[in-house]
């Protein structure tokens, strides 16, 4: 017949008798956190001896009891410490870090410690990279081309409709504010060269990147993800096959390789746009709208749209694989690396166009 738990306290010292299992405490379990709620427990000695069963239920109470620590002295089994350091391996709620509210120092320094471990990551990911690369380059035959050209179709090919019409409805939409605006002082001419520089050298590259962070980001974020949940990056790292070579390069070289292209094809879409906008709103017709764009838009324009979607196409992917490597193995985990992928991506998109708005300022600027 089973006894059952129960405590005793000394001064200094606490006896657990009994057996503490979850069927036996759970007459007498709110009067057990009762008396384990005081917070000094663990500053306590602790005597097991006389446990005749511990399960991890109880190991679970008395680990929350001693405030997730050992407590000062502990006379234990071996078989009891085993069930306990089950417990204690045992990974932090994701709620849990949320719910508790933190001061507003403390909620500053968590972020900027967040801040400098994602650093860390990114740069040590982007020296793999740069290994990888090398590697791949002194034994072509290595190089995951099948993984390549399939994020070359997933990121580039299935995008061109998503991309075009945006294009086109960006083009449509700034051609027809501008004319109100150029008509009202005479100046429709110069609507070529503002669709042209506007589109081409910016908002092509930017929202073609954003696109893709939205679109192709998250999913990279997500299938790497998923490989973390059902332990495929292990299974490649057991069986000896570089999970950077396999998964992250093909990813990096794919995106970086279509997102030029991307670039072009939504700068002509929304061109296009723009010129329909035109000879709708101001009657200029296509073939001197075609005529002018050059002379209104130096070639240097399209250089610097096309290096924007290269550096972008690498940053987009490089982040996502970064927060999908870091995924743990929980829905939780994966929820929040795939939305932290997004936001990321999307700030240093804007960050970068800034900086490269200001390195160019005085490149393919067209005189007057």
């Amino acid at each position: 017949m089973s006894v059952p738990p129960g405590l005793r306290f000394a001064p200094g010292q606490v006896v657990m008798t009994g057996t503490w299992t979850l069927a036996e405490m759970l007459p007498q379990l709110p009067e057990l956190r009762r008396q384990l709620a005081d917070g000094t427990l663990a500053d306590r000695c602790w005597d097991l001896s006389s446990v005749a069963r511990l399960d991890s239920a109880a190991a679970v109470l008395l680990w929350g009891a001693w405030g997730e620590r050992w407590p000062a002295g502990l006379v234990i089994s071996d078989t009891q410490r085993r069930t306990l350091e089950r417990v204690e391996a045992l990974p932090v709620p994701a709620g849990g870090a949320v719910a508790r509210k933190g001061r507003p120092v403390e909620k500053i320094g968590l972020l900027a410690l967040a801040f400098v471990d994602n650093l860390r990551g990114l740069v040590s990911l982007y020296g793999q990279f740069l290994l990888d690369l090398a590697h791949v380059l002194r034994h072509p035959s290595e190089m995951p081309w099948k993984e390549f050209s399939a994020n070359v179709y997933k990121a580039g090919v299935l995008a061109l409709p998503v991309t075009a019409l945006v294009g086109f409805l960006i083009g449509v939409t700034i051609s027809y504010l501008s004319a109100l605006q150029l008509r009202s002082v005479g100046a429709d001419i110069y609507i070529i060269n503002i669709l042209g520089v506007s589109i081409i050298r910016e908002l092509g590259p930017v929202l073609v990147a954003v696109l893709v962070a939205g679109r192709s980001g998250s999913a990279m974020t997500a299938q790497i993800g998923v490989m973390r949940v059902t332990e495929e990056i292990d299974a490649l790292t057991a069986m000896g096959i570089s999970r950077t070579i396999r998964v992250v390069l093909p990813k990096i070289l794919g995106l970086t390789a279509a997102m030029p292209l991307l670039v072009l094809w939504a700068s002509a879409a929304g061109v296009f746009g723009g010129m329909v906008a035109a000879l709708v709103q101001l009657d200029i017709p296509f073939h001197f709208f075609f005529k002018n764009l050059q002379r209104a838009v130096p070639v240097a324009n399209l250089v610097i749209g096309l290096g924007k979607g290269l550096v972008f196409g690498f940053v987009v992917a490089w982040v996502a694989c970064h927060f999908g490597l870091r995924v743990q193995p929980n829905t939780e985990s994966l929820s929040a690396n795939t939305t932290s992928s997004v936001v990321t991506a999307i700030t240093l998109v804007i960050l970068i166009d800034a900086i490269f708005a200001i390195m160019t300022r005085s490149i393919g600027v067209p005189e007057l």
